[in-house]
């Protein structure tokens, strides 16, 4: 799988569950829309708060109905960042709008 931490925009292909449980280091896995108010609001601080956590991959996959990444992890709101080491979910938010909380759960899975 390639490296998506440059990415802006939301995948419309996205990688399968097993390419998710399969990840080695810290990822971070967001759901949502590009056109979704509440996701373009999360994207400031979620960018702040990756910017002390340059290792961590990021994968934007977009969400909504039929879409199997999505349903496999319980998605119900946009966005929803789920916090995963090792392919494995350690903690996620749910339409978050401050650095700290992002900030606090990148720490826990980057290891910084």
């Amino acid at each position: 799988m390639d490296r998506m931490t440059e990415s802006t925009g939301y995948l419309e292909e996205q990688p399968g569950r097993a390419d998710i449980d399969a990840l080695t280091g810290p990822a971070l896995l967001v759901f949502g829309t590009d056109w979704c108010g509440h996701c373009r609001i999360a994207e400031r601080p979620m960018g702040r708060a990756l910017t002390d956590h340059p290792g961590v991959q990021v994968i934007r996959a977009e969400d909504g109905p039929g879409r199997p990444l999505g349903r496999s992890f319980g998605v119900k709101l946009w966005p929803t960042l789920i916090f995963l080491r090792d392919g494995q979910e350690v903690s996620r938010l749910v339409r978050p709008t401050a650095d700290g909380p992002i900030a606090e759960a990148l720490a826990e899975i980057d290891g910084s």
